[in-house]
């Protein structure tokens, strides 16, 4: 991910421009990690997104906000007591660090004019937003940074706040283009072109360092001890234009994407090292690029984290489940030896006049082979002939009612596991706490939860996700087990056409026909809706079955989302909601 010094400059001078002279108006703290400004500009409202979080720390607009916690925690509370109604004076950057600085003219409680500033630190997994005041000292921060943690660099209220360690690296806003070409070709051990550029210039990231190197060597590996005149040449050219481009920030915003459309990178330069196994597109701002590259991935990151304890307890439940089934399996297997059983005890009741009391086994014509060979039976020399005889029937249906019973134990942990797979497959579809909220209701009726004593407020189900071919027929889905018992028994009618992945956790996803014969395309693109709200949404070539409604049914004590259907069709198809281009 390329959100280095030299990004974070081209953002800078884009926010500053957007911001100048916005007021800030609301104060949001969606999770630990995050806060969401929403501002008054002169083009509008909007909200910044400010984020701390350890793969995708950033500062941009946007229009994905998430869900607000039913209560604000401390350190929102306490912005919104400072910030609300402060005005945006400046948005800063220290040289090529990763650090934005948003500077408020704000009135104290004494009604005095200050400057109050919020320090955005874009670092990996030690990324902060630190909340200081006019005089330099923190009065706040997202993740405050004790003793226990460094010794380094504390981050607490009340302390002197200080830059991080600056790199040892060259400045390309204070340095000489030239000077900086010849530190990279004397580096004092030889390495990988692009890497002595990453290793020498400050504020550039992998991506852009490799792309260097790349239009130096036409992708060659190239060493700086083996640098000529023509290697250097292209070297200080390129050194050179892209100084210049950071020092007057005039790049542009692009996203490098797989082929698919999945977003791989993001930059402030064209990118042609991939060639054509990868897409560049030049997005509107570095704020929409930002803010549309993390919005999948921030997504996946908040639900993981609320629904942290749902995803232990359905892992807990799937292992315990395997476990079973496993052990059950193997009893199974002993079981598949009754008929040896029943056989010897045939044999023994028909030779008891040939076998000694006291023998520990007996040597017999097997009379259910046809060549009559012989078989050797275990007998236990404390019991009589008879009573060997009768140990081995019941043994036999001991064996016999085993298998009957782990037959039908089996063929319900099966059920219950697939069960457990559907609701895995709707928490990881899950989008906002509803949803969250809603599944967790799911596991307390069906016993996974125990339910709280108190009563809780019962919320209003979401409704289904609707969407509507091309053609005009509405097509609903479910988000969830509950809601597709629902879809699927009482909301749609006989004559619609029901949709599910073949042996595969999805969602019920039903074609509302209103009487009307459905076209193929609506069926089609129906199935594919049905495929992408499913396990199977990367998948290229994904069975879809369906059938009319009147021909699904729920089979009695099964649990939601749970159901059998019979004079089923199956497509293949690829996965996709979107059908702008077909």
């Amino acid at each position: 991910m390329a959100l280095d010094g030299a990004f974070v400059r081209f953002l800078t001078g884009e926010l500053k421009n957007d911001l100048s002279g916005a007021r800030v108006s609301q104060i949001h703290q969606p999770n630990r990690d995050e806060l969401i400004l929403a501002v008054r500009t002169l083009n509008g409202n909007k909200k910044l997104l400010i984020s701390a979080r350890a793969n995708s720390p950033r500062v941009n607009f946007t229009s994905n906000s998430p869900e607000n916690p039913a209560s604000p925690p401390m350190l929102c509370m306490l912005l919104r007591k400072k910030l609300c109604g402060a005005k945006v004076s400046d948005v800063r950057q220290p040289d090529l660090e990763r650090i934005i600085f948003l500077d408020f003219d704000a009135v104290s409680e004494l009604g005095d004019r200050i400057k109050l500033t919020l320090a955005v630190e874009i670092m990996g997994k030690y990324s902060n937003v630190i909340f200081i005041d006019e005089n330099g000292v923190i009065i706040d921060a997202l993740k405050r940074v004790d003793p226990t943690m460094t010794t380094q660099r504390l981050v607490l209220p009340g302390m002197k706040y200080e830059l991080p360690p600056p790199q040892n690296k060259l400045n390309m806003l204070t340095e000489d283009p030239g000077d900086i070409v010849k530190a990279i070709a004397n580096l004092p051990k030889p390495e990988k072109l692009g890497k002595a550029i990453l290793n020498t210039v400050q504020g550039v990231s992998p991506i852009v360092c490799r792309e260097i190197e790349y239009l130096i060597t036409s992708g060659e590996d190239v060493y700086t001890d083996e640098l000529n005149s023509q290697y250097m040449k292209r070297l200080d050219y390129y050194i050179t234009k892209l100084t210049n481009a950071v020092r007057e920030c005039s790049g542009a915003p692009y996203c490098v994407s797989e082929p698919k459309g999945k977003p791989k990178d993001i930059s402030f330069m064209g990118i042609t090292q991939y060639g054509s196994a990868m897409k560049l597109i030049r997005e509107e701002s570095f704020s929409s690029l930002l803010d549309n590259f993390y919005l999948e991935r921030d997504r996946a990151e908040r639900m993981k984290a609320k629904g942290q304890d749902l995803l232990k307890l359905l892992t807990n439940a799937s292992d315990r489940i395997s476990r079973k089934i496993n052990t059950q399996t193997e009893e199974l297997k002993q079981c598949a030896d009754r008929e040896h059983l029943r056989i010897c005890g045939d044999l023994l009741q028909a030779n008891l006049y040939r076998i000694e009391k006291g023998s520990p086994f007996v040597d017999l014509e097997n009379f259910y082979d046809e060549n009559m060979s012989e078989i050797r039976i275990k007998l236990d020399p404390s019991k009589s002939p008879s009573q060997n005889a009768q140990k081995y029937y019941k043994d036999y249906r001991k064996a016999k009612t085993a298998e009957h019973v782990l037959t039908e134990q089996l063929r319900l942990a099966k059920l219950e596991l697939e069960y457990i797979d559907n609701v895995f497959d709707s928490l990881s579809r899950a989008e906002t706490e509803r949803e969250l909220a809603e599944i967790r209701s799911e596991l307390v009726q069906t016993g996974y939860i125990k339910a709280s004593k108190g009563k809780s407020k019962e919320q209003k189900p979401l409704p289904p996700l609707k969407f509507t071919s091309a053609d005009g027929f509405e097509i609903l889905v479910g988000r969830n087990n509950r809601q597709n018992d629902t879809l699927t028994l009482k909301t749609a009618n006989n004559n619609d056409i029901w949709f599910h992945t073949k042996n595969i956790p999805g969602s019920h996803t039903i074609l509302v026909t209103n009487g009307k014969e459905p076209s193929d395309e609506a069926i089609v693109q129906a199935a594919k809706i049905a495929a992408y709200h499913s396990r199977a949404r990367d998948g290229s070539q994904v069975p879809v079955d369906y059938t009319q409604i009147r021909n699904v049914s729920k089979p009695q004590g099964a649990k939601p989302g749970m159901v059998i259907f019979v004079k089923n069709k199956t497509l293949y198809v690829r996965p996709s909601i979107d059908f702008g281009d077909e």
